[in-house]
């Protein structure tokens, strides 16, 4: 029964994303940690992260992590299976119809509609983790609010880094991950 849950649950996020990896996010949030209770917010972080990291689209990273976690190796195969077999299948209608209808004014006008609301998903994944990762990890109450003051200064160096250099942004994230490591063992 787990194995159809995880397939129907990737499959529902795999039909009703888009816009790509990030505009997925919310939903897989709702289903794993708030529908199905299979993950907590911090392991849904987790697995983002680790999601990021990894080579490959971050939907089917994610549906692989949480596959694995609920149901061993079939489970991880059952979620990737559940994300990417929707794809499949509006792709080739999609690229069957815009190559039918590509010249028709309304097609245009309907996939510029759609831009803004990919924006909406993508802005509204971001301040999630970004609240998780701030707010509700790991944190030090200040005036009534839990802040992670560590996670706050590599958000700030980051976003300085990114703003002021050229710095690529695996040496970035290798950057972030050494100076976390660092200071759990120096603060330890």
């Amino acid at each position: 029964m787990i194995y159809l849950q995880l397939f129907l649950s990737f499959f529902q996020i795999g039909l009703f994303t888009i816009g790509g990896g990030y505009a997925s996010l919310p939903l897989i949030k709702n289903e794993v940690v708030t529908n199905q209770g299979w993950l907590t917010m911090r392991e849904y972080t987790d697995i983002i992260t680790i999601s990021q990291i990894t080579p490959g689209p971050i939907a089917i990273n994610s549906a692989t992590f949480v596959g694995t976690k609920v149901g061993g190796l079939l489970g991880a195969i059952v979620a990737t299976l559940g994300t990417v077999t929707p794809s499949i299948f509006i792709a080739l209608i999609l690229a069957w119809a815009y190559y039918k209808y590509r010249d028709i004014k309304v097609v245009q006008g309907i996939l510029g509609g759609l831009r803004p609301a990919v924006v909406a998903l993508i802005a509204a994944a971001g301040l999630s983790l970004f609240v998780a990762a701030i707010f509700q990890s790991g944190g030090t109450a200040f005036g009534g609010i839990t802040v992670n003051f560590l996670a706050t200064a590599i958000f700030i160096g980051a976003f300085l880094a990114i703003r002021l250099t050229k710095i690529d942004s695996i040496w970035l994230i290798l950057l972030s991950g050494a100076t976390s490591i660092i200071v759990y063992f120096i603060g330890g």
